[in-house]
């Protein structure tokens, strides 16, 4: 029989992993383009490293999560743990910008298997009842790190490069160290079975198009709500995603945990109107209490959709294929921030701000039909509401699922 504890320490250590995972990187992604810019980069290839970090992990997702499948979750997390340390301590040596891009493409792919297989192992700890809850709780491990880490990392570029790249390199020795001190959650059965299984989940892909529309709006926001609030005269800066931030800490446990309850659709459903809702506020914003209302719908709507769409998937998907899944899920969310921030900059650039989130708004309208649209090919005809957990004494989770 298996426990339905949530807080557990290997749920715990999957959370320290992640926030360390998080806090590496998001001191590294704002600082590289200023890094970029003093080797001699111009504009155009200080963006381009977190676009091409971004583009090689979306499109290697699905290969890297089947791979995390087969060789086990905790071997990928060391092994991708002490690689990204290898990449980062090299960053800190290499002088010319096209060979620290060219880098990060590599830097990109290891990133993937990161995210799938510790998506992978995190929901083998989970009790089914309270999957919901669950990854809502594990996904607050990084929006702490991503809100603590860049002016961490702003900090230590100040005092140099090289600073900046040794405690990188230092936390993602501390990753594998915490990966090395997991219970490997691969077993031969599993093995032997997903090695005979396709390697990419071509149902899950066709499933998470609903997430590349949606996330073309978090790539708009991420990269130029400040730069809008700036244009407008309104401070501070970085209010739209102070204000994100803080509504998804407050909400998503709560509304994780409800879709528990009621089903994993029901709430991701509404989440998606509610998103396209935020962007249209966001359209017609022009003042600090507008961005304020545009930030907290829009993050209302995103932070509750990606808990309730992960758990409505992996309720068809097995437990040794829970990568590929995953790394399939990663290729959508990737893919549409990538091109979301791309994109958006090009048309702010030829027609403004209104054109740039309008488009955004519009594709994130679309997310709904699409998702029921796949649905109707692809996704659960039937949503399988995992039974309420039952009042448990004290005992410990098992360490390893049956």
């Amino acid at each position: 029989m298996t426990s339905d504890r949530l807080f557990t320490p290997r749920f715990f250590w999957m959370c320290a992993f992640t926030f360390t995972v998080f806090l590496s990187l998001f001191q590294l992604i704002p600082t590289a383009p200023f890094h970029v810019r003093d080797l001699g980069g111009g504009s155009l290839a200080s963006g381009l490293f977190l676009g091409f970090l971004t583009f090689a992990s979306a499109w290697s997702g699905p290969f890297t999560g089947a791979f995390a499948d087969r060789n086990g979750r905790r071997r990928t997390l060391i092994a991708a743990s002490l690689c990204l340390a290898g990449f980062t301590a090299t960053y800190s040596v290499i002088h010319s910008y096209p060979v620290l891009l060219a880098l990060v493409l590599l830097h990109g792919i290891v990133w993937s298997s990161l995210l799938a297989a510790s998506a992978a192992y995190l929901t083998g700890v989970l009790p089914p009842a309270r999957r919901g809850e669950g990854i809502a709780y594990w996904g607050m491990s990084s929006v702490l790190a991503a809100a603590v880490a860049p002016s961490v990392g702003f900090w230590l570029y100040s005092h140099g490069w090289i600073y900046l790249c040794a405690v990188t390199t230092l936390l993602n020795l501390t990753m594998a160290v915490i990966a090395w001190c997991m219970v490997d959650d691969r077993s031969a059965a599993h093995g032997a079975h997903a090695a005979h299984s396709g390697f990419i989940e071509w149902r899950v892909v066709a499933l998470s198009a609903p997430l590349f529309l949606y996330s073309y709006s978090y790539g708009t926001v991420s990269s130029f709500s400040a730069v809008f609030a700036d244009a407008r005269g309104i401070h501070p800066k970085s209010i739209y995603l102070t204000t994100f931030a803080v509504t998804t800490l407050l909400t998503r446990p709560f509304l994780g945990r409800f879709g528990d309850r009621i089903g994993y659709r029901r709430i991701f459903l509404p989440s998606l109107v509610i998103m396209t809702l935020g962007m249209i506020a966001l359209t017609f914003s022009n003042t600090r209490l507008g961005l304020e209302f545009a930030a907290s719908t829009f993050a209302l709507g995103f932070g509750t959709a990606y808990p309730a769409f992960a758990a409505y998937v992996m309720q068809g998907v097995g437990h040794e294929r829970r990568g590929a899944a995953f790394g399939a899920i990663l290729a959508a969310f990737d893919t549409g921030i990538g091109a979301g921030s791309t994109m958006s900059g090009w048309l702010i650039g030829r027609h403004g701000f209104p054109t740039a989130f309008g488009l955004a708004a519009a594709l994130s309208a679309l997310a709904l039909p699409a998702f029921l649209l796949s649905e109707r090919r692809f996704g659960h005809h039937t949503e399988t509401i995992p039974p309420l957990p039952e009042a448990r004494g004290p005992e410990l989770a098992p360490l390893v699922e049956d």
